[in-house]
């Protein structure tokens, strides 16, 4: 139950097996992983997109105050225990969406952020929309 409440993405892990292949999406760059027998990898929970039977996975509260406050990511992490294979997405999509919507919230005329350009600002001046 604690993964599911404090996780941070909720009960949505699945559980697949059987022949065969199969698809999961995530988002960014994905990592493969081989954990050593009593490795253990600390990540951020909406960084874990899967990992085979053998790896023990748990949730742990982050040590310290100044982490739980200016750390970013919460105050729980996944706890993943070798042997085995993890898979770690860098750009899980609550963060892809929080950038979208943060983007487009200074997106517009008049927003003087010039993002994309070397002119900044200024380009938006001499884009020849504003004459």
């Amino acid at each position: 139950m604690g993964r599911g409440f404090f996780g941070g993405e909720g009960f949505i892990m699945q559980k697949m097996e059987g022949d065969g292949m199969a698809f999961m999406h995530a988002g960014g760059t994905v990592i493969e992983r081989e954990l050593d027998l009593g490795e253990v990898l600390h990540i951020d929970t909406g960084c874990l997109v899967g990992f085979t039977r053998d790896v023990d996975y748990d949730i742990e509260m982050i040590k310290g105050v100044r982490n739980m406050i200016f750390g970013g990511e919460g105050v729980y992490y996944a706890r993943l225990q070798g042997p085995g294979k993890v898979w770690i997405q860098s750009l899980p999509f609550s963060r892809l969406a929080d950038r979208v919507l943060r983007s487009s919230k200074n997106y517009g005329r008049g927003s003087g952020k010039g993002e994309g350009s070397v002119l900044g600002g200024l380009g938006d001046l001499l884009d020849g929309d504003n004459w």
